[in-house]
């Protein structure tokens, strides 16, 4: 075997680089036959090596890493975009019926085209403070509700985990956090057989898990429209005409 099967190609080029300058030093004093200078401008060359060290890790890495990180944060927009089209967006609109405050926020989340940075800022903050509120008990409506709930969330579960297997979701946490709460409720859900005939105590318990994929749903709601509202105008369009809380919102362009 040769050695240059034990070499990657990084060591390979350090070591022609390495040969390539010795050869330039020989040459050097071939030619001009003054060892002194060489010598001197070599020991310059190796006082000034720390510097370009330093320009190197700290402003080309810096550089390659901020790249690095737009491509990922990109990368797990797209990841985002998918499960709002997927279920976030229908999931969204369908807890928000259960929410009977819902009119005291529609006009924090009807978003246009003209819409700032700092609307989505002021629509976040009124949303920090919202009651997240709903009614979830032992009647009728409220068993339709998450009966219909249960089945919505278990024909979304195995696309629910091909995105739980993306290890690049770890770099975004709120949206993984949302991921891990909507993944409880459907595992509380599936694990109660008969939505019926619960004490209201259990109700209350999964009041609170809905309660609680609710607000981080809006949350990232608003994160997702404001980054298709800077990046992509055609997706923020059909994103603004499906607007769960528009009530006079439609697909169709008249």
């Amino acid at each position: 075997m040769k050695i240059s099967d034990y070499l990657s190609w990084t060591a390979r080029l350090g070591l022609l680089l390495v040969i390539i300058s010795l050869l330039l030093y020989i040459l050097n004093l071939v030619l001009f036959q003054d060892p002194k200078d060489t010598y001197f401008y070599l020991s310059i060359d190796m006082a000034f090596l720390p510097i370009e060290v330093l320009f190197v890790v700290l402003v080309i890495e810096s550089v390659i890493s901020n790249r690095e990180k737009r491509i990922l944060l990109e990368k797990l927009n797209m990841v985002i975009g998918t499960f709002f089209s997927e279920m976030g967006t229908d999931l969204l609109q369908y807890i928000s019926k259960y929410d009977k405050d819902t009119d005291s926020i529609r006009q924090n989340l009807i978003i246009t085209g003209d819409w700032s940075e700092k609307e989505f800022k002021t629509a976040t903050d009124k949303m920090k403070e919202y009651d997240y509120r709903l009614e979830i008990s032992g009647k009728e409506r409220s068993i339709k509700f998450l009966e219909d709930l249960k089945a919505f969330l278990l024909d979304k579960r195995s696309f629910m985990l091909i995105l739980l297997e993306n290890p690049n979701l770890l770099e975004h946490e709120t949206f993984t956090e949302l991921l891990r709460a909507v993944f409880h409720l459907t595992e509380e859900l599936d694990k109660r057989k008969n939505i019926k005939k619960l004490s209201d105590v259990d109700y209350q318990h999964l009041q609170g898990d809905v309660e609680r994929v609710y607000k981080l749903l809006i949350f990232e709601w608003l994160l997702y429209m404001e980054h298709l509202m800077k990046n992509y105008p055609y997706l923020f369009s059909l994103a603004l005409r499906v607007n769960p809380f528009d009530p006079d919102a439609k697909v169709e362009i008249e």
